[in-house]
Protein backbone atom coordinates (compact mmCIF):
# COMPACT_ATOMS: atom_id res chain seq x y z
CA UNK A 1 0.00 0.00 0.00
CA UNK A 2 1.36 3.43 -0.92
CA UNK A 3 1.95 6.17 1.61
CA UNK A 4 -0.74 8.33 0.03
CA UNK A 5 -3.23 5.45 0.17
CA UNK A 6 -2.62 4.95 3.87
CA UNK A 7 -3.06 8.67 4.48
CA UNK A 8 -6.43 8.45 2.72
CA UNK A 9 -7.43 5.57 5.01
CA UNK A 10 -6.46 7.69 8.00
CA UNK A 11 -8.62 10.56 6.76
CA UNK A 12 -11.55 8.21 6.11
CA UNK A 13 -11.68 6.82 9.63
CA UNK A 14 -10.85 10.04 11.45
CA UNK A 15 -13.70 11.07 13.71
CA UNK A 16 -15.23 7.56 13.89
CA UNK A 17 -13.15 6.32 16.82
CA UNK A 18 -12.34 7.76 20.25
CA UNK A 19 -8.97 9.49 20.37
CA UNK A 20 -7.37 6.84 22.58
CA UNK A 21 -8.64 4.02 20.36
CA UNK A 22 -7.34 5.72 17.24
CA UNK A 23 -3.85 6.05 18.70
CA UNK A 24 -3.92 2.43 19.83
CA UNK A 25 -5.03 1.20 16.43
CA UNK A 26 -2.37 3.27 14.72
CA UNK A 27 0.30 1.82 16.98
CA UNK A 28 -1.00 -1.67 16.26
CA UNK A 29 -0.78 -1.10 12.51
CA UNK A 30 2.73 0.26 12.90
CA UNK A 31 3.83 -2.66 15.10
CA UNK A 32 2.34 -5.19 12.71
CA UNK A 33 4.24 -3.61 9.84
CA UNK A 34 7.47 -3.91 11.77
CA UNK A 35 6.85 -7.55 12.67
CA UNK A 36 5.90 -8.59 9.17
CA UNK A 37 8.60 -6.84 7.20
CA UNK A 38 11.48 -6.05 9.50
CA UNK A 39 12.52 -2.56 8.60
CA UNK A 40 11.13 -2.21 5.09
CA UNK A 41 10.70 1.50 4.70
CA UNK A 42 7.36 1.62 2.89
CA UNK A 43 5.43 -0.33 5.52
CA UNK A 44 7.07 1.49 8.39
CA UNK A 45 6.25 4.78 6.70
CA UNK A 46 2.70 3.53 6.17
CA UNK A 47 2.30 2.88 9.88
CA UNK A 48 3.74 6.35 10.48
CA UNK A 49 1.27 7.87 8.05
CA UNK A 50 -1.70 6.26 9.81
CA UNK A 51 -0.49 7.64 13.13
CA UNK A 52 -0.04 11.06 11.61
CA UNK A 53 -3.35 11.04 9.79
CA UNK A 54 -5.29 10.05 12.87
CA UNK A 55 -3.56 12.24 15.40
CA UNK A 56 -2.99 15.45 13.49
CA UNK A 57 -6.61 16.32 12.69
CA UNK A 58 -9.14 17.27 15.33
CA UNK A 59 -12.86 16.62 15.02
CA UNK A 60 -15.60 18.53 16.81
CA UNK A 61 -15.71 15.75 19.38
CA UNK A 62 -11.99 16.09 20.03
CA UNK A 63 -12.37 19.86 20.40
CA UNK A 64 -15.02 19.25 23.05
CA UNK A 65 -12.66 16.86 24.81
CA UNK A 66 -9.91 19.49 24.75
CA UNK A 67 -12.26 22.03 26.28
CA UNK A 68 -13.04 19.63 29.12
CA UNK A 69 -9.32 19.12 29.67
CA UNK A 70 -8.84 22.85 30.03
CA UNK A 71 -11.76 23.47 32.37
CA UNK A 72 -13.08 20.34 34.06
CA UNK A 73 -10.44 17.67 34.59
CA UNK A 74 -8.63 16.87 37.79
CA UNK A 75 -5.58 19.12 37.71
CA UNK A 76 -3.54 17.00 40.12
CA UNK A 77 -3.92 13.96 37.86
CA UNK A 78 -2.91 15.94 34.80
CA UNK A 79 0.14 17.44 36.46
CA UNK A 80 1.27 14.02 37.72
CA UNK A 81 2.08 13.12 34.11
CA UNK A 82 4.46 16.04 33.60
CA UNK A 83 8.24 15.73 33.69
CA UNK A 84 8.30 18.09 36.71
CA UNK A 85 5.84 20.31 38.59
CA UNK A 86 4.75 23.42 36.63
CA UNK A 87 6.59 26.69 37.19
CA UNK A 88 3.44 28.30 38.58
CA UNK A 89 2.10 26.73 41.77
CA UNK A 90 -0.93 24.48 41.42
CA UNK A 91 -3.26 26.62 43.51
CA UNK A 92 -2.63 29.63 41.26
CA UNK A 93 -3.18 27.50 38.15
CA UNK A 94 -6.38 26.05 39.61
CA UNK A 95 -7.68 29.47 40.66
CA UNK A 96 -6.91 30.96 37.24
CA UNK A 97 -7.78 27.88 35.18
CA UNK A 98 -9.58 29.85 32.46
CA UNK A 99 -6.79 32.42 32.08
CA UNK A 100 -4.74 31.94 28.90
CA UNK A 101 -1.44 32.03 30.79
CA UNK A 102 -2.55 29.05 32.91
CA UNK A 103 -3.94 27.14 29.93
CA UNK A 104 -0.77 27.70 27.92
CA UNK A 105 1.54 26.69 30.76
CA UNK A 106 -0.32 23.41 31.25
CA UNK A 107 -0.30 22.74 27.50
CA UNK A 108 3.43 23.26 27.08
CA UNK A 109 4.20 21.12 30.13
CA UNK A 110 2.03 18.39 28.64
CA UNK A 111 3.77 18.70 25.26
CA UNK A 112 7.16 18.43 26.93
CA UNK A 113 6.17 15.20 28.67
CA UNK A 114 4.67 13.66 25.51
CA UNK A 115 7.75 14.38 23.43
CA UNK A 116 10.25 13.30 26.09
CA UNK A 117 8.54 9.96 26.68
CA UNK A 118 8.25 9.27 22.96
CA UNK A 119 11.96 10.00 22.46
CA UNK A 120 13.01 7.88 25.44
CA UNK A 121 11.05 4.97 24.02
CA UNK A 122 12.72 5.35 20.63
CA UNK A 123 16.18 5.68 22.15
CA UNK A 124 15.82 2.63 24.35
CA UNK A 125 18.85 3.56 26.41
CA UNK A 126 19.31 7.03 27.85
CA UNK A 127 16.79 9.00 29.89
CA UNK A 128 16.16 12.71 30.13
CA UNK A 129 17.82 14.70 32.86
CA UNK A 130 15.12 16.96 34.34
CA UNK A 131 16.41 20.33 35.52
CA UNK A 132 13.83 22.61 37.14
CA UNK A 133 15.18 26.13 37.48
CA UNK A 134 14.07 29.53 38.77
CA UNK A 135 14.70 32.98 37.38
CA UNK A 136 15.55 35.70 39.92
CA UNK A 137 13.72 38.33 37.90
CA UNK A 138 10.54 36.22 37.81
CA UNK A 139 9.41 32.78 36.72
CA UNK A 140 11.51 29.83 35.73
CA UNK A 141 11.41 26.69 33.67
CA UNK A 142 12.00 22.97 33.23
CA UNK A 143 14.85 21.84 30.99
CA UNK A 144 14.88 18.19 29.90
CA UNK A 145 18.03 17.03 28.14
CA UNK A 146 19.09 13.60 26.89
CA UNK A 147 22.72 13.16 25.83
CA UNK A 148 24.79 10.32 24.36
CA UNK A 149 21.90 7.92 23.97
CA UNK A 150 21.71 4.98 21.57
CA UNK A 151 19.75 6.98 19.00
CA UNK A 152 20.07 10.61 20.02
CA UNK A 153 23.35 12.41 20.48
CA UNK A 154 21.52 15.30 22.11
CA UNK A 155 17.82 15.97 22.59
CA UNK A 156 16.50 18.91 24.55
CA UNK A 157 12.89 19.79 25.35
CA UNK A 158 12.60 22.99 27.37
CA UNK A 159 9.72 24.80 29.00
CA UNK A 160 10.07 28.38 30.21
CA UNK A 161 7.52 30.56 31.99
CA UNK A 162 9.06 33.94 32.72
CA UNK A 163 7.85 37.42 33.63
CA UNK A 164 9.31 40.78 34.57
CA UNK A 165 10.43 43.75 32.47
CA UNK A 166 11.69 43.62 28.92
CA UNK A 167 15.16 44.91 28.14
CA UNK A 168 15.52 47.88 25.79
CA UNK A 169 17.07 45.56 23.22
CA UNK A 170 14.07 43.23 23.36
CA UNK A 171 11.65 46.17 23.12
CA UNK A 172 13.49 47.45 20.07
CA UNK A 173 13.39 44.01 18.47
CA UNK A 174 9.61 43.93 18.88
CA UNK A 175 9.17 47.45 17.55
CA UNK A 176 11.18 46.49 14.49
CA UNK A 177 8.44 43.90 13.79
CA UNK A 178 5.78 46.62 13.87
CA UNK A 179 4.74 46.47 17.53
CA UNK A 180 3.50 49.83 18.91
CA UNK A 181 4.59 49.55 22.54
CA UNK A 182 3.97 52.24 25.17
CA UNK A 183 6.50 52.06 28.00
CA UNK A 184 6.44 53.82 31.37
CA UNK A 185 9.78 55.21 32.46
CA UNK A 186 11.29 52.99 29.81
CA UNK A 187 9.83 49.82 31.38
CA UNK A 188 7.47 47.29 29.87
CA UNK A 189 6.06 44.43 31.98
CA UNK A 190 5.81 41.11 30.16
CA UNK A 191 4.96 37.46 30.58
CA UNK A 192 6.28 34.86 28.12
CA UNK A 193 6.01 31.10 28.05
CA UNK A 194 6.78 28.38 25.60
CA UNK A 195 8.07 24.92 24.84
CA UNK A 196 11.14 24.62 22.64
CA UNK A 197 13.01 21.58 21.40
CA UNK A 198 15.91 20.60 19.16
CA UNK A 199 16.76 16.94 18.61
CA UNK A 200 20.10 15.86 17.10
CA UNK A 201 20.23 12.12 16.25
CA UNK A 202 23.42 10.11 15.88
CA UNK A 203 22.51 8.42 12.61
CA UNK A 204 22.97 10.70 9.56
CA UNK A 205 19.81 9.18 8.03
CA UNK A 206 17.63 10.40 10.90
CA UNK A 207 16.87 14.11 10.50
CA UNK A 208 17.15 16.82 13.11
CA UNK A 209 13.90 18.44 14.21
CA UNK A 210 13.16 21.75 15.89
CA UNK A 211 9.86 22.95 17.29
CA UNK A 212 8.77 25.89 19.42
CA UNK A 213 5.34 27.06 20.55
CA UNK A 214 4.94 30.16 22.69
CA UNK A 215 2.59 32.79 24.10
CA UNK A 216 3.54 36.40 24.88
CA UNK A 217 1.68 39.03 26.87
CA UNK A 218 2.71 42.58 27.71
CA UNK A 219 1.07 45.39 29.70
CA UNK A 220 1.59 48.90 28.38
CA UNK A 221 1.82 52.12 30.38
CA UNK A 222 -1.90 52.86 29.90
CA UNK A 223 -2.89 49.42 31.21
CA UNK A 224 -3.65 48.04 27.77
CA UNK A 225 -2.57 44.43 27.27
CA UNK A 226 -1.19 43.05 24.04
CA UNK A 227 -0.83 39.32 23.39
CA UNK A 228 0.24 37.03 20.58
CA UNK A 229 1.19 33.44 19.78
CA UNK A 230 4.16 32.18 17.82
CA UNK A 231 5.85 28.94 16.92
CA UNK A 232 6.49 26.28 14.34
CA UNK A 233 8.03 22.90 13.56
CA UNK A 234 10.76 22.30 10.96
CA UNK A 235 12.90 19.41 9.74
CA UNK A 236 16.60 19.38 8.91
CA UNK A 237 17.72 16.15 7.20
CA UNK A 238 21.32 15.37 6.33
CA UNK A 239 20.19 13.37 3.30
CA UNK A 240 16.98 13.79 1.32
CA UNK A 241 14.32 11.10 1.68
CA UNK A 242 11.33 12.47 -0.16
CA UNK A 243 8.82 10.08 1.41
CA UNK A 244 9.86 11.22 4.88
CA UNK A 245 9.58 14.89 3.98
CA UNK A 246 6.14 14.43 2.43
CA UNK A 247 4.96 12.60 5.56
CA UNK A 248 6.33 15.37 7.77
CA UNK A 249 4.69 18.18 5.78
CA UNK A 250 1.41 16.30 5.30
CA UNK A 251 1.07 15.80 9.05
CA UNK A 252 1.62 19.49 9.72
CA UNK A 253 -0.73 20.45 6.91
CA UNK A 254 -3.54 18.37 8.40
CA UNK A 255 -3.01 19.99 11.79
CA UNK A 256 -3.26 23.41 10.12
CA UNK A 257 -6.18 22.52 7.85
CA UNK A 258 -8.31 21.49 10.83
CA UNK A 259 -8.38 25.19 11.77
CA UNK A 260 -7.87 27.18 8.58
CA UNK A 261 -6.97 25.86 5.09
CA UNK A 262 -4.97 29.02 4.48
CA UNK A 263 -2.63 28.42 7.41
CA UNK A 264 -0.36 25.74 5.94
CA UNK A 265 0.63 27.49 2.67
CA UNK A 266 1.15 30.77 4.50
CA UNK A 267 3.17 29.32 7.35
CA UNK A 268 5.09 26.94 5.09
CA UNK A 269 6.37 29.90 3.05
CA UNK A 270 7.07 31.84 6.24
CA UNK A 271 9.19 28.91 7.45
CA UNK A 272 11.15 28.71 4.18
CA UNK A 273 11.82 32.45 4.33
CA UNK A 274 12.70 32.56 8.03
CA UNK A 275 15.17 29.65 8.19
CA UNK A 276 17.38 31.16 5.51
CA UNK A 277 21.14 31.37 6.00
CA UNK A 278 21.76 34.54 4.03
CA UNK A 279 25.54 34.27 3.94
CA UNK A 280 25.28 30.71 2.56
CA UNK A 281 22.34 31.25 0.20
CA UNK A 282 20.52 28.18 1.52
CA UNK A 283 17.79 27.19 3.97
CA UNK A 284 18.62 25.43 7.20
CA UNK A 285 16.45 22.45 6.26
CA UNK A 286 13.39 21.33 4.30
CA UNK A 287 11.06 23.58 6.25
CA UNK A 288 7.74 22.92 7.90
CA UNK A 289 5.64 25.71 9.41
CA UNK A 290 6.58 28.92 11.18
CA UNK A 291 4.48 31.85 12.43
CA UNK A 292 4.72 34.75 14.83
CA UNK A 293 2.61 37.63 16.17
CA UNK A 294 -0.66 35.71 15.70
CA UNK A 295 -3.38 37.87 17.23
CA UNK A 296 -6.00 38.45 14.52
CA UNK A 297 -8.40 35.65 15.54
CA UNK A 298 -9.91 34.98 18.94
CA UNK A 299 -7.46 34.03 21.63
CA UNK A 300 -9.14 30.66 22.20
CA UNK A 301 -9.15 29.77 18.49
CA UNK A 302 -5.45 30.53 18.18
CA UNK A 303 -4.68 28.56 21.34
CA UNK A 304 -6.48 25.53 19.93
CA UNK A 305 -4.52 25.89 16.69
CA UNK A 306 -1.20 26.08 18.53
CA UNK A 307 -2.20 23.08 20.59
CA UNK A 308 -2.98 21.09 17.43
CA UNK A 309 0.46 21.93 16.04
CA UNK A 310 2.12 20.85 19.28
CA UNK A 311 0.16 17.58 19.26
CA UNK A 312 1.40 16.92 15.72
CA UNK A 313 5.10 16.89 16.72
CA UNK A 314 5.30 13.24 17.80
CA UNK A 315 3.39 11.75 14.82
CA UNK A 316 5.23 13.89 12.27
CA UNK A 317 8.71 12.96 13.55
CA UNK A 318 8.94 9.82 15.67
CA UNK A 319 7.89 7.41 12.85
CA UNK A 320 10.77 8.80 10.77
CA UNK A 321 13.17 8.12 13.64
CA UNK A 322 11.87 4.58 13.98
CA UNK A 323 12.24 4.01 10.26
CA UNK A 324 15.90 5.04 10.03
CA UNK A 325 17.51 4.72 13.46
CA UNK A 326 19.10 1.37 12.60
CA UNK A 327 20.17 2.28 9.06
CA UNK A 328 23.83 1.62 8.29
CA UNK A 329 26.03 4.60 7.42
CA UNK A 330 29.59 5.27 6.31
CA UNK A 331 32.26 7.48 7.90
CA UNK A 332 31.87 9.83 4.94
CA UNK A 333 28.13 10.17 5.63
CA UNK A 334 28.91 10.98 9.26
CA UNK A 335 31.30 13.74 8.15
CA UNK A 336 28.57 15.24 5.96
CA UNK A 337 26.21 15.21 8.94
CA UNK A 338 28.80 17.11 10.97
CA UNK A 339 29.19 19.70 8.22
CA UNK A 340 25.42 20.20 8.02
CA UNK A 341 25.33 20.65 11.77
CA UNK A 342 27.82 23.46 11.32
CA UNK A 343 25.25 25.24 9.16
CA UNK A 344 22.67 24.64 11.90
CA UNK A 345 24.92 26.34 14.43
CA UNK A 346 25.54 29.26 12.10
CA UNK A 347 21.82 29.97 11.72
CA UNK A 348 21.04 29.67 15.42
CA UNK A 349 23.83 31.98 16.53
CA UNK A 350 23.65 34.54 13.72
CA UNK A 351 19.98 34.79 12.72
CA UNK A 352 17.59 33.04 15.10
CA UNK A 353 15.30 35.59 16.70
CA UNK A 354 14.50 33.40 19.70
CA UNK A 355 18.18 33.00 20.54
CA UNK A 356 18.72 36.75 20.23
CA UNK A 357 15.69 37.51 22.40
CA UNK A 358 16.81 35.05 25.07
CA UNK A 359 20.32 36.44 25.23
CA UNK A 360 18.87 39.98 25.46
CA UNK A 361 16.49 39.13 28.32
CA UNK A 362 17.80 39.95 31.82
CA UNK A 363 18.36 36.86 33.91
CA UNK A 364 18.12 34.55 30.91
CA UNK A 365 19.43 31.02 31.37
CA UNK A 366 22.26 30.54 28.90
CA UNK A 367 22.35 26.74 29.22
CA UNK A 368 18.70 26.50 28.15
CA UNK A 369 19.08 29.01 25.32
CA UNK A 370 22.09 27.21 23.83
CA UNK A 371 20.51 23.78 24.35
CA UNK A 372 19.73 23.88 20.62
CA UNK A 373 23.39 23.43 19.69
CA UNK A 374 24.65 19.90 18.93
CA UNK A 375 27.33 18.16 20.96
CA UNK A 376 29.50 17.92 17.83
CA UNK A 377 29.77 19.78 14.52
CA UNK A 378 32.38 20.39 11.84
CA UNK A 379 33.63 23.14 9.56
CA UNK A 380 35.88 22.41 6.61
CA UNK A 381 37.47 25.06 4.45
CA UNK A 382 35.83 25.34 0.99
CA UNK A 383 34.01 22.02 1.17
CA UNK A 384 32.01 21.32 -2.00
CA UNK A 385 30.26 17.95 -2.51
CA UNK A 386 30.71 16.09 -5.83
CA UNK A 387 28.13 16.93 -8.52
CA UNK A 388 25.16 14.54 -8.70
CA UNK A 389 26.01 13.11 -5.27
CA UNK A 390 23.40 12.67 -2.53
CA UNK A 391 25.11 15.51 -0.70
CA UNK A 392 24.63 17.78 -3.72
CA UNK A 393 21.00 16.62 -3.95
CA UNK A 394 20.05 17.98 -0.54
CA UNK A 395 21.84 21.26 -1.25
CA UNK A 396 19.66 21.83 -4.32
CA UNK A 397 16.53 21.53 -2.18
CA UNK A 398 17.96 23.83 0.48
CA UNK A 399 18.70 26.46 -2.16
CA UNK A 400 15.25 26.19 -3.79
CA UNK A 401 12.37 25.07 -1.53
CA UNK A 402 9.79 22.60 -2.88
CA UNK A 403 6.06 22.13 -2.49
CA UNK A 404 5.92 18.74 -0.77
CA UNK A 405 2.19 18.05 -0.49
CA UNK A 406 0.61 19.02 -3.86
Amino acid sequence: MSLQAVLQVGRAVRGKLPFSSMCGNARAVHSAALRSSGRRSLLVAAGAAVTAGLVAGYTHLQRAEMASVDHGEDLDKRVAGFMAPPVTDLETLRRNRSDMKSRMELMIMETQAEVCRALEEEDGGASFIVDRWQRTEGGGGVSCVLQDGKVFEKAGVNVSVVHGYLSQEAIQQMRSRGKDLKTKDGKLPFCAMGVSSVIHPKNPHVPTIHFNYRYFEIEEADGNKQWWFGGGTDLTPTYLNQEDVVHFHQTLKEACDAHNPGFYPKFKKWCDDYFYITHRGERRGVGGIFFDDLESSSKDDLFQFVRSCAKAVVPCYVPIVNKHKNDSFTPEEKVWQQLRRGRYVEFNLVYDRGTKFGLATPGSRIESILMSLPLTARWEYMHVPPPESREAEILKVLQKPKDWVH
